[in-house]
C-alpha cells in the first residue's frame, strides 16, 4: 500500500508563528549541525504603472504534491540531509506575507546551503503552482517566474 503523498499547501499566507513552530520542533533532533530556510515574500512589484497589491496562487493540488514529493525524493537522493519541509500558499496572499517556506537540515552546513538552493530552484522550475498577481486597480495578470 502507497503512502499517502505529503501535502505542501497553506490557506493563505504562511505565519511567523508557524515558522517558529517549525523550527523549535527540531532541538530534540540531536543529530542535526544546520538548518537553512528560505522564505519566499510576495512583493509590491510595479508593472507597467500599476502595483501589485497581492499573489492569488492556484494550482492542481494532486498532480503538484506529486510533483512536490517527486522534488523532495531527488533532492534528498542529492544531499545529505535529516530533514525537509516545504509549505506553499494556495489562496490570497497580500504584499509582506510569506507565500513560500523551505527548511532543510543536514549534519553539515555545506550540505543544507547546497540543498535548499537546488530544491528552491527546483520548485520554481518544475512545481505546478500558479500566481495571479492582483494589482492596485483590481486588475490581475499570471504571474511569471524568473
Amino acid at each position: 500500500m502507497n503512502k499517502p503523498l505529503k501535502n505542501v499547501f497553506v490557506a493563505g499566507p504562511i505565519a511567523p508563528e508557524f515558522i517558529a513552530n517549525a523550527i523549535a520542533k527540531h532541538q530534540s533532533k540531536t543529530t542535526i549541525g544546520a538548518h537553512d530556510i528560505f522564505l519566499g515574500q510576495v512583493r509590491a512589484d510595479q508593472i507597467d504603472g500599476k502595483t501589485v497589491q497581492a499573489i492569488e496562487y492556484t494550482a492542481y493540488e494532486e498532480m503538484a504534491n506529486a510533483a512536490m514529493h517527486e522534488i523532495r525524493e531527488a533532492t534528498f537522493a542529492k544531499f545529505e540531509l535529516t530533514c525537509m519541509h516545504v509549505y506553499h500558499s494556495l489562496g490570497t496572499v497580500a504584499v509582506g506575507e510569506i507565500c513560500l517556506f523551505v527548511f532543510v537540515s543536514s549534519p553539515h552546513r555545506k550540505q543544507a546551503f547546497r540543498a535548499l538552493e537546488y530544491l528552491v530552484e527546483t520548485i520554481k522550475a518544475k512545481a505546478p503552482i500558479y500566481g495571479k498577481e492582483v494589482f492596485n486597480d483590481a486588475s490581475h495578470q499570471w504571474k511569471v517566474n524568473t
